[in-house]
């Protein structure tokens, strides 16, 4: 099944109406649950030393790793600034002075159109935005694993009646709160995929119909890990014992909703991060910044971004992405 033949995710969001969506009842309900869903990130990560941090919106660079999406552009006194599609690094940086730090993150990506109607994508959303230094993948993915599950319990405590009123049950979340998550390579959920007929490549992500497919099957979250170089960021670190295969993981919610979580344990090293810069075509040069700091000596570590409305659109059931935006902005769609 291509992307586009994906089903059509619940009704369409009309920009023209505004206003009708920010009284519908679906809003406010999941508006209530994203205010505790976001009590529930702050509560798990003070309790464990972590500090919150304010990111930054703009800066000469941003992430380039965004699978298929664009940064804006802003003129910054006269230099050519991006608005930020992710933070990472400035979480890398703030390292320096802050060993295990978390955002709540704005992020600008201009998806591309065809990505309106897989209900996943939204041009304007928020990252819960995690880097801890010193730690590994396997560090990375216990927090993430732990955050969801804080989250998902506090959200069920809390605001049991907005769950019931959504008609989102209890026994959805069942296998997550027993702690059960399960985890795959790329390589197996890719054998999966091409022995169930997807022509799903070995040398890509996992393309959005594919994983949708592997999220159906599911019955609890589960990690993919070990995703192929090239298929993402150069500040994903390559496994010194398995060249080509990346220390990154993505974590699946079941049910259809897909990737919640992408992570990693990060480069560190400046020569490798330059040469990788220029295997993935981006010039060195406009990372100055950034490389400045790590020639100066950056901590290794591991960190991964928690998508907020993808996390509240798990928690409701809700069928898309902009029922759980006060202000959705859909990709192609132009809206106020």
């Amino acid at each position: 099944m291509s992307q586009q033949e994906q089903p059509a995710a619940g009704a369409v969001f009309r920009p023209d109406r505004l206003g009708e969506h920010l009284v519908a009842e679906t809003t406010r309900a999941a508006m209530l649950v994203q205010q505790e869903a976001l009590y529930g990130v702050r509560d798990y990560f003070r309790g464990r030393g972590f500090t919150e941090l304010l990111p930054p919106m703009i800066g000469p660079v941003t992430d380039p790793g965004a699978r298929g999406a664009k940064a804006l552009d802003v003129d910054f006194y006269g230099h050519p600034y991006k608005l930020m599609t992710s933070a990472i690094f400035y979480k890398q940086a703030s390292l320096k002075g802050f060993p295990k730090l978390f955002y709540i993150a704005p992020n600008i990506r201009v998806e591309p159109p065809e990505t309106a109607t897989t209900g996943r994508h939204l041009v304007e959303f928020h990252q819960i935005d995690v880097e801890i230094a010193g730690a590994s993948r396997e560090d990375a993915m216990d927090t993430a694993a732990g955050l969801l599950t804080h989250v998902v319990r506090h959200v069920l405590d809390t605001v049991p009646d907005v769950l019931a009123g959504l008609g989102r049950d209890r026994l959805a979340f069942a296998e997550l709160l027993a702690g059960k998550f399960d985890s795959c390579t790329h390589t197996e959920a890719v054998d999966r995929l091409r022995a169930g007929g997807h022509p799903q490549s070995p040398d890509a992500e996992i393309d959005w119909a594919g994983e949708r497919i592997l999220s159906l099957e599911a019955d609890r979250p589960f990690f993919i890990t070990d995703y192929p170089k090239g298929s993402r960021g150069f500040y994903d670190s390559e496994d010194p014992d398995r060249p080509g295969v990346l220390r990154n993981f993505d974590l699946i919610a079941p049910g259809g909703y897909g990737e919640l979580v992408s992570g990693s344990e990060r480069e560190a090293d400046y020569a490798t991060i330059v040469t990788r810069m220029r295997e993935s075509g981006e010039n060195p040069a406009k990372y100055d910044w950034y490389l400045r700091l790590m020639r100066e000596g950056l901590p290794s570590s591991a960190g991964f971004g928690m998508g907020l409305q993808r996390l509240v659109r798990f928690l409701t059931g809700l069928d898309a992405l902009w029922q759980v935006s006060a202000y959705p902005k859909l990709p192609g769609t132009v809206s106020p």
